[in-house]
């Protein structure tokens, strides 16, 4: 049997990264990783011939003749369907490219057939998608996936596919839009919250939360931080865990390298509401919107997530 291989790209604020998959064998291939920086506010023909760049690394480390397709995993707002763009000066990235047939302007940069399969999704979906075909979630039935950092990301996934609609799930199968304290979960979970607490309550301001995670040994403020941030993304999560009936919650994002410190409060409060759910801490990290946004290239499942891209 032909090996079916696929790429799958991660496009970030300052950089994209992409990498080969095989969907036969389930295996990520480390030998084909290509990365670039760019700047999300230049013009679209930049942006475009980056994007190409550096896939065109990947495609030379496999082979054009061993390609089954291209992937996305591309954060919103997005035309996951049509692969149109949608941002705008509101969103601060990517506003140049409003509008763009991106799948037309790859094959044509890429010289690819004019149906060649270039793919997108969400990019914490992509994520999610990929700890269940290789990651933490693996062997699930029912997972969430969540990534920390500058945004807080999530999917559930039900039978290894995103559940976007229905009474066991939040709007829009995601959880940054919840209503939190004085804002919304994206305000709290956050670096930017992190962040902003801590300066709230030193007066110092920091880069991000490895700041705060290297103060932590020392400073009490640091830990009471991380210990309410565990306790309360418990209380953020738990009634969608209960109503989901989550196996497994797979945490990634950069907010992840500091599980250390909000693990115990988390453990705990998972304890005291009585929740048997396993928590992981993803290993693949960025790798796994790379795999999931490449799994898109298999077309059985891609048969099975398209009739849902309209609803990310």
């Amino acid at each position: 049997m032909k090996q079916q291989i696929a790429i799958g790209i991660d496009v970030g604020g300052s950089h994209v990264s992409c990498a080969a998959f095989n969907l036969n064998e389930k295996k990520y291939l480390p030998e084909t990783f290509a990365e670039s920086d760019l700047d999300n506010h230049g013009p679209a023909d930049e942006i475009i011939a980056v994007w190409s760049k550096t896939i065109a690394c990947s495609i030379e480390a496999v082979g054009l003749e061993n390609l089954s397709g291209i992937g996305f995993a591309m954060p919103g707002p997005f035309n996951y369907e049509k692969g149109i763009p949608l941002f705008t000066g509101e969103n601060n990235k990517y506003e140049n490219i409003y509008g763009i047939d991106v799948p037309a302007a790859l094959r044509k940069s890429l010289n690819l057939p004019v149906d060649f399969p270039i793919r997108f999704i969400n990019d914490a979906t992509a994520f999610a998608i990929g700890e269940d075909w290789a990651g933490k979630a693996q062997g699930s039935k029912r997972s969430l996936s969540i990534t920390l950092g500058t945004g807080f990301g999530s999917a559930f996934l039900k039978d290894n596919l995103p559940v976007t609609s229905g009474d066991d799930v939040p709007e829009q199968g995601c959880i940054w839009h919840l209503p939190f304290k004085e804002g919304i979960a994206d305000d709290y979970f956050s670096t930017r919250g992190l962040v902003g607490r801590y300066q709230q309550k030193t007066g110092k301001l920091v880069k991000g939360v490895k700041e705060i995670a290297m103060s932590a040994p020392t400073e009490e403020v640091a830990r009471e931080l991380f210990n309410d941030f565990g306790s309360q993304l418990v209380n953020l999560l738990q009634p969608w865990l209960e109503r989901f009936q989550v196996e497994v919650l797979v945490i990634g994002g950069n907010i992840a390298n500091a599980y250390d410190w909000f693990q115990p409060a988390l453990t705990a409060a998972l304890k005291d509401k009585n929740s048997n759910v396993r928590v992981e801490i993803s290993s693949l990290k960025e790798t796994a919107a790379i795999i999931g946004s490449a799994v898109l290239a298999d077309h059985s499942f891609y048969a099975r997530v398209e009739p849902l891209l309209a609803e990310m």
